[in-house]
């Protein structure tokens, strides 16, 4: 009998439960038994390892809709990847997570996670030998190169929407700009879409230049006098400082333009999960059980087009701008972003959404 682990890692999102779900029902019918090993990483390190015995009870299967992650994805008063590159003790944590696995016997692990966790896996990739590692894809910022979403990407979307959707009425109540500040770091994906979603007059985005004062024009030249202006946190604004939504209102409040910030913060991580994200998640999970099958490791599930396919991590990690992680020393990651060619920037702009100096 196959022994497989599952722990998610990272910032959470809604469909983890729904993977963890997935990954039970598909196991037991294959005849496996499975794991979960809490607070991800971190669980590993305790004495014993916080590992529970998981069955189709476990994560109910009406309770797999649900946000969070019934595993936690990490806990900070335990040792962690960042406490242990601040105090020196990398090389004692990666042993810890070496001997930890190996005490288990697992034959493979799942770890569903995004780009920070793919690129610490694949860096460490030691503490893996021995099973089949395989990893799925999860992050509301989609900025997992090689993949055509992520779980919990689609949910993210939702709930900013329908933010924005209550928003519009007390702005058109009240005459007023509201400039919405989403997640996403340093990738614009979560920003364009539900932009272009909900309808926004301007999406500002860290991968395309803007101008204030063109920005400025657009906003007094609309024939409305009330609107969503989506705004990316990662975008920076020479000579201004603080929160990106703050230093785009103080611009138009000092233009002459009504304005108001809004920031839904972790409501974005939130919502019951979304159709297409739950189905994404049945898709990779088969794909990661099928690679577990097959004796594959070191990869990841990846959507491409409407099939789940495995790529080695190596490629991952190739494919993305590499850029040094801003909490973990020495370690860099793989990030996608918006590309200049990606469809939806043709349909903003087509909207008369202004998104910056297109080329």
């Amino acid at each position: 009998m196959k022994k497989i682990g599952i722990m998610t890692t990272g910032g959470d999102c809604s469909g983890l439960n729904t993977v963890i779900n997935r990954i039970v029902l598909g196991a037991t019918n294959r005849g496996w038994r499975v794991f979960g090993i809490i607070d991800g990483t971190d669980g590993l390190c305790t004495r014993p390892a916080n590992i529970i015995d998981m069955n189709n009870d476990t994560v109910p299967i009406e309770c797999a809709r649900l946000a969070g992650s019934f595993l936690h994805n990490g806990n900070a008063q335990m040792m962690n990847f960042e406490t242990a590159a601040e105090t020196g003790r990398m090389a004692q944590f990666n042993k810890m997570l070496r001997n930890s696995l190996s005490g288990l016997g697992l034959d493979a692990l799942i770890l569903i996670g995004g780009n920070g966790s793919f690129s610490l896996a694949w860096k460490n990739r030691d503490i893996y030998s021995g099973l089949s590692l395989v990893c799925i894809p999860k992050t509301i910022d989609f900025d997992i190169p090689l993949t055509d979403r992520t779980i919990g990407f689609d949910t993210a979307t939702n709930e900013l929407v329908k933010y924005c959707d209550q928003l519009l009425l007390t702005a058109r109540s009240h005459h007023r700009w509201f400039v919405v500040q989403t997640m996403g770091r340093e990738c614009g994906r979560l920003a364009l879409n539900a932009g272009v979603a909900v309808g926004a007059d301007a999406i500002i985005i860290p991968e395309i230049k803007f101008n204030i004062d063109e920005l400025v024009q657009r906003i007094r030249g609309s024939e409305r006098d009330y609107g969503i202006i989506m705004v990316s946190e990662g975008i920076k604004l020479r000579g201004s400082s603080g929160r990106p939504a703050d230093m785009i209102s103080r611009k138009l409040t000092a233009a002459g333009i009504n304005t108001r910030t809004a920031y839904p913060d972790y409501i974005q991580r939130s919502g019951d999960t979304v159709a297409t994200d739950r189905i994404l998640g049945a898709k990779m999970v088969t794909a990661a059980l099928d690679a577990i099958e097959n004796r594959e490791t070191y990869v990841m599930t990846a959507l491409r087009g409407n099939d789940c396919v495995t790529v080695p991590l190596s490629e991952f990690y190739a494919a993305g701008d590499i850029s040094r992680d801003p909490n973990i020393s020495d370690l860099c990651t793989s990030n996608a972003y918006v590309e200049p060619d990606d469809p939806l920037l043709s349909v903003a702009s087509m909207m008369n959404i202004y998104i910056g100096e297109m080329k």
